[in-house]
């Protein structure tokens, strides 16, 4: 049974799901970011980089005992040891690859960007509110091409892709996106939704996860906790 170290936020729904998906029995250790969970020495053991979601396979790839951070390696593993969501062939494998690394570079960030001086930031900045909305605007454009032309973000074929970008995209309206404008995308997103292993992964840790409203909160993400040397 693998570990899932994990939130419910876009980057550890990636991991709910695609677990999920896979059929893979896992347990959850909730990690409660907002109030410092990520911090804890035995975490950091596990995810030196402080962020969620993590995972320990006992079950690793040479017999051994394995641990990963960042959820697109995460993907890249789980993808490998069942031998799903990523194409066999050379061609179709890389296809995928690019739009998982779109939203890792991109996507994830920019979106994150996007969230924090939207909703989070103590002050609005009208400069860093527009240049992360339109950012958005322009990732969600570049899908909608991209869906314009095939079923799913890497061709013919529901990959780590598609399940890597979908969570973030559930909270389009925080990101000042209208879904209605972009129906490629729109068709792609409410497929996909549908899923049932969709379905069940994005509720894992829901109705644990807060409003973020109290300020010791906001400080462990955002303040001077976030940036000490742990």
């Amino acid at each position: 049974m693998i570990d899932v170290y994990s939130w419910a936020t876009p980057n550890g729904h990636k991991v709910h799901i695609m677990l999920e998906e896979c059929g893979l029995e896992y347990k959850v250790h909730p990690i409660n970011i907002g109030a410092g969970d990520q911090f804890s020495e035995a975490f950091l053991k596990i995810s030196p980089n402080n962020k969620i979601p993590a995972i320990v396979d006992p079950d690793g790839p040479d017999g051994e005992p394995i641990s990963l951070f960042e959820s697109g390696a995460i993907l890249l593993y789980l993808a490998g040891k069942t031998g799903k969501f990523l194409p066999e062939d050379v061609r179709g494998k890389y296809e995928a690859l690019q739009w998982l690394m779109f939203q890792m570079g991109g996507v994830g960030p920019m979106l994150g960007q996007a969230h924090h001086f939207r909703i989070y930031a103590p002050e609005k900045i009208e400069y860093a509110v527009n240049r992360y909305t339109n950012e958005a605007k322009r990732l969600y454009g570049v899908i909608d091409t991209q869906l314009s032309r095939h079923e799913w973000l890497a061709g013919d074929q529901y990959t780590i892709a598609d399940i890597a970008t979908f969570p973030w995209l559930r909270s389009w309206q925080n990101q000042g996106v209208e879904l209605d404008e972009y129906p490629n995308l729109k068709r792609w997103f409410n497929t996909i939704a549908e899923r049932p292993a969709v379905k069940r992964g994005v509720e894992v840790l829901a109705s644990a996860r807060k409003p973020l409203q109290d300020d010791k909160a906001r400080e462990i993400l955002f303040g001077a906790t976030q940036y000490k040397r742990h």
